[in-house]
């Protein structure tokens, strides 16, 4: 039969009781080009069943087996989410049930998915820094950041009872080996260690005087915190690795910072006076212990010489007087020639022969030749 209006909607029928016509408003008050009508609930609803039928098994009714078949895909779904992925950086620290059940490496990994298991991500590999006695705050415009003291962290009693202001940072990262202890057993792990770390430098600098912290010992004060440092921490089962402890600035207290500064201009005045004076004894001295050891050389190369000389007088008075007991008159007369050549080397004279004859008198003028050949030279 054919739709009339008596119900009020319908795309052939009018809102006056007869059949709809061009220009007259339809059931929901549009003409035909007015705007598009409303879409049916139950059309909507009739489709969707449809598509449900489509999917389930048995293809009609969607009984029993229909929500079977929808609670195993999800359950599907359920267990698909509990792949996840662990980067190079990463250990997956995996938990049923709240608790512990083992750790990943880096890739794709499966745990039971949520609500029953659990997955947390510690980042191994990262290196942290933490710095005790001072802070970096950005300014206002946020464009530089700045360095602000804090003096209850930075302000350590020392062995002499002195006050020093000692900075230092603190280089640390998760252990490798044992992530589960970083997680499960500290809950706020930065601020363990920051405590860790400055009750570890009070202990160090306790031990120092005051003088030797601000000058030899700050090499000695970096590795002996760390290892302190470490200790404590591996009693704690904390899973922190240590790497590096650095001083920043080791400094007195700002109030008799200018006192210090005039005891240590004082102290490296002293150590350059006495690096002077060392140098200047180890200039002079070498120089007279050379001089007194060739004083002493000088003294046995003149001993040896008087005594060889001595001894060799000696020797020729022996060997004369042997030959002076051979032969004397040879001797006697040998001496006197020689001891007449050491008087007469020196003197003018004159030789005369004695048998030259009566009424001449030869005559050699030794001297006066001596002197012109002493001029000729």
């Amino acid at each position: 039969m054919p739709w009339t209006n008596q119900n009020g909607g319908g795309g052939s029928g009018g809102g006056g009781g007869g059949p709809w016509k061009p220009g007259n408003p339809g059931p929901w008050g549009q003409g035909n080009g007015g705007g598009q009508t409303p879409p049916d609930l139950q059309e909507l609803l009739r489709r969707g069943q449809e598509q449900l039928r489509r999917f389930a098994p048995g293809g009609g009714s969607f009984g029993g087996t229909g929500i079977a078949f929808l609670l195993l895909a999800g359950v599907l779904l359920w267990m698909l989410s509990g792949f996840y992925t662990v980067q190079t950086n990463e250990v997956g620290i995996n938990m049923v049930f709240g608790k512990y059940a083992g750790k990943t490496a880096p890739g794709l990994n499966y745990n039971w998915p949520y609500p029953i298991g659990a997955v947390l991500k510690p980042k191994v590999a990262d290196r942290n820094a933490i710095d005790i006695g001072s802070r970096f705050n950005e300014d206002r415009n946020r464009s530089l950041e700045r360095s602000v003291d804090v003096p209850e962290e930075s302000l350590m009693l020392t062995g002499d009872e002195n006050i020093a202001d000692v900075k230092f940072r603190v280089i640390w990262q998760i252990d490798p080996v044992k992530p589960e202890d970083f997680v499960f057993n500290i809950r706020r792990p930065e601020e363990t260690i920051k405590a860790v770390g400055e009750s570890a430098m009070r202990e160090i600098v306790g031990r120092s005087q005051i003088q030797r912290i601000l000058t030899s010992d700050r090499k000695i004060i970096e590795p002996a915190t760390q290892e302190l440092m470490q200790r404590v921490l591996n009693e704690y089962k904390a899973g922190v690795l240590v790497l590096q402890v650095q001083l920043l600035s080791v400094d007195p207290p700002a109030q008799v910072i200018s006192a210090f500064r005039d005891v240590t201009a004082a102290q490296q005045d002293l150590q350059r006076l006495r690096n002077e004076a060392e140098a200047y004894a180890n200039k002079v001295v070498p120089e007279a212990r050379g001089a007194s050891e060739k004083i002493k050389q000088d003294a046995e190369a003149f001993r040896e010489q008087t005594v060889a000389e001595a001894k060799g007088q000696a020797s020729r008075f022996s060997q004369v007087y042997t030959q002076y007991k051979l032969n004397p008159q040879v001797t006697r007369e040998r001496i006197f020639l020689e001891t007449m050549e050491r008087v007469l080397s020196g003197a003018d004279k004159i030789i005369l022969d004695q048998n030259a004859g009566s009424g001449v008198v030869p005559y050699l003028p030794l001297g006066e030749l001596t002197k012109k050949q002493g001029a000729a030279k």
